[in-house]
């Protein structure tokens, strides 16, 4: 007889997505399992809480063979591909690697589905960069893509692989399309977190400036851990689908930037400089996605909403950086 414990295996267990969802995954009572990369330092930070509970596979998006060796092995219910080189400005320097990564790196996992067991159902991390210069606002499941970055369209190739598959060879497999979401856990390099990280340094007394590109860019920003329960609804459904995932609203770098620098009761336009460094070749310039599908069929709804979402980034890097503060003292 079958455990009846439901196995979940996710790429990119160690990122912001991937720890949130193993917690989710966890409390749901699944067995989880991550796929780790060899790298020379491990970055275990996100998911120092749960390692105990957790089950680390060694494997890269960029070796077939280990993708098929781990559904063989785990021969999980469920597969999320978070994986991927996520940093739309490092796609620019690092076109190639973000297209074998981002881009064929789905076409692996599916492959590896397809070989190994094809009752495996599948998430796929999809993005709403894949809509760049938009041609209608607010975004929908039926809007025309057209991304600006390779990043996007690595993103854009993974998701029509993703439906190809699921047409092909009856996969069940879902894309979200997920616009920004954001938390304490969002890497240094993004233009949230950077922003607060340098906000709280400012009010520490740690720096005198933060430097930032185009601030009059607009983004639909939410709450990651809002975001990967969306994640597990696709899978739960009777049929595959494709969902648009966000807020409805949008809000420009500037918005954001007030809004953290308020919290801190500081003046924003005293420290905030502008820096041609971090200009994109081509610009994204509004998104704001229109998630009434996800609503209807999943019954999912955004929680937190954009004030509440800065508040948690900007009290985390406080409590952060105070007590390494106090540390170093």
């Amino acid at each position: 007889m079958k455990n009846s414990t439901k196995k979940a295996f996710i790429t990119g267990i160690t990122g912001q997505d991937g720890s949130y969802l193993a917690e989710f995954l966890l409390k749901k009572g699944y067995k989880v399992y991550g796929l780790e990369r060899r790298t020379s330092t491990k970055r275990h930070d996100n998911i120092a809480k749960i390692e105990d509970k957790i089950t680390l596979i060694s494997g890269d998006l960029l070796d077939q063979n280990s993708l098929i060796q781990a559904l063989k092995k785990i021969r999980p219910d469920e597969v999320y591909n978070l994986a991927s080189q996520s940093f739309v400005a490092a796609s620019w320097t690092q076109p190639v690697y973000t297209g074998n990564v981002t881009g064929l790196g789905v076409t692996r996992v599916l492959e590896a589905i397809r070989t190994v067991d094809t009752n495996i159902k599948i998430y796929q991390a999809s993005s709403s960069e894949m809509f760049g210069k938009v041609k209608e606002t607010p975004q929908t499941e039926k809007t025309p893509f057209y991304p600006r970055s390779p990043y996007g369209v690595a993103k854009l190739y993974g998701h029509w692989m993703t439906i190809n598959y699921r047409e092909s060879y009856n996969i069940f497999a879902c894309s979200g399309i997920l616009f920004n979401h954001e938390s304490p856990r969002r890497g240094l390099e993004f233009v949230t977190r950077k922003i607060t990280d340098g906000a709280v340094r400012i009010k520490l007394g740690l720096q005198n400036e933060l430097r930032l590109g185009n601030l009059d860019t607009k983004r639909d920003w939410g709450f990651a851990p809002d975001y990967v329960e969306a994640m597990w609804l696709m899978l739960q459904q009777d049929n595959p689908n494709d969902y648009v995932i966000a807020t409805n609203e949008t809000h420009s770098i500037k918005e954001f930037v007030e809004a953290t620098f308020s919290q801190l009761g500081l003046d924003w336009k005293k420290y905030v400089k502008q820096d041609k460094r971090f200009m994109r070749p081509a610009e994204v310039d509004l998104l704001k996605g229109d998630y009434s599908k996800a609503k209807k069929e999943l019954g999912w709804t955004p929680k937190v909403k954009f004030k509440e979402l800065v508040k948690i980034m900007v009290n985390s890097d406080l409590e952060k950086l105070s007590n390494k503060n106090l540390s170093t003292k």
